[in-house]
């Protein structure tokens, strides 16, 4: 009976390095990785530095056993290597993962017929055009 009290009071202990795999060696390195596949250290210099910086410090805070910190960071990494992706690819031209739709272009109005002749065009009463009097 000790033994089952015992482990159930250690439970939660081991769930910091059970997310720290998910968020940290899965998801945060495999975000870093994409974002490199697409030279986001060239085109999104911002985000790439801060993933690849908070991916480093969930690894430094994980060795000092600080789970919850290396959580917080993997997260963060994750978070900035989506937006370095999403600069890089925009950058080259390559647009957003999700496309957006693009407007169609209005026809140009058509240009305005001349004057029938021999109707007033209403600028009989401005005087001549060169000053001459």
């Amino acid at each position: 009976m000790r033994i089952a009290i015992l482990l159930l009071a250690c439970a939660p202990l081991a769930c910091g390095p059970i997310e720290y795999v998910g968020q940290v060696t899965r998801r945060a390195t495999s975000e870093v990785e994409a974002a490199r596949a697409v030279d986001a250290a060239k085109h999104a210099p911002y985000w790439w530095t801060r993933a690849v910086e908070y991916l480093h410090q969930a690894r430094v805070e994980a060795a000092a056993a600080d789970f919850q910190a290396a959580n917080r960071f993997g997260r963060l990494a994750a978070e900035a290597a989506v937006q370095a992706r999403a600069d890089a690819l925009a950058a080259v031209g390559a647009g957003p993962a999700t496309p957006t739709p693009t407007p169609t272009p209005t026809p140009a109005p058509a240009a305005p017929s001349p004057p029938a002749p021999g109707l007033d065009r209403g600028d009989d009463d401005l005087p001549p055009l060169g000053g001459g009097r």
